[in-house]
């Protein structure tokens, strides 16, 4: 993921001793006893590269437990974004005077199904991705940029945002990519300045999707 954030932002990608590593007491306590193995294995990887970026920011380790809703609570005055797939994980933070929100998100790189594609891809998207050159997933690029928008998203307006919420234009040359805010949500946002417009970067690897974004302080 580092290649895809500005150098503001701190990045910690999993290793191999990262899925079991150790938690704090509070992070531990927002897990429980009853996880099952494989969310064990990801939330402590999470955690593990959250503290891993916080440190890279020059910040003392701090424990990142998770809300209700189970997305990241980060120390006060940083911003960040943790995603996981099956076998990669990775963390990214900074400091809210240099970023208003960040996201990432990774996904493996595969089809995505029928009925998940339709829930996922806009009728205008689906006629740009038949313009895109063959051979690449393009949906899942669109399913893992809608992901990345949504982490951005959700941090400063704090309110749901479906797949039809934002649509995508992807541009392969350059790697990169735009995703337009439905302006019925941007007017019913709780806040008085809510993104209506979300850019940032995508990596087609040979088995990982990988997307990312910030927003930074106006």
């Amino acid at each position: 993921m580092r290649d895809l954030l500005p150098p503001a932002v701190a990045v910690a990608v999993a290793g191999p001793g990262d899925w079991s590593g150790a938690l704090l007491p509070a992070e531990r306590a927002c897990l429980g006893d009853r996880a099952v193995p494989g969310r064990r294995r990801d939330f402590t990887a999470g955690r593990v590269c959250a503290r891993r970026a916080l440190a890279g920011l020059g910040l003392p380790a701090a424990p990142v437990v998770a809300a209700p809703d189970r997305s990241p609570v980060w120390p006060p005055g940083v911003v960040g974004t943790i995603t996981h797939t099956t076998g990669y994980c990775a963390a990214a933070a900074a400091h809210a005077t240099q970023v208003r929100s960040v996201g990432m998100d990774a996904e493996r790189r595969q089809d995505l199904s029928p009925g998940v594609r339709r829930r996922v891809c806009l009728p205008e998207e689906e006629d740009a991705l038949a313009r895109l050159p063959a051979g690449a997933p393009w949906p899942t690029v669109l399913f893992s940029v809608k992901e990345t928008v949504y982490k951005v998203w959700y941090p400063v307006v704090g309110t749901w945002l479906d797949f039809a919420d934002a649509r995508v234009t992807l541009d392969p040359a350059a790697g990169t990519f735009t995703a337009l805010i439905a302006p019925a949500r941007v007017a019913a946002a709780p806040v008085t300045d809510p993104p209506v417009s979300i850019a940032g970067r995508f990596v087609i690897d040979t088995d990982l999707v990988r997307t990312a974004a910030v927003l930074v302080p106006r």
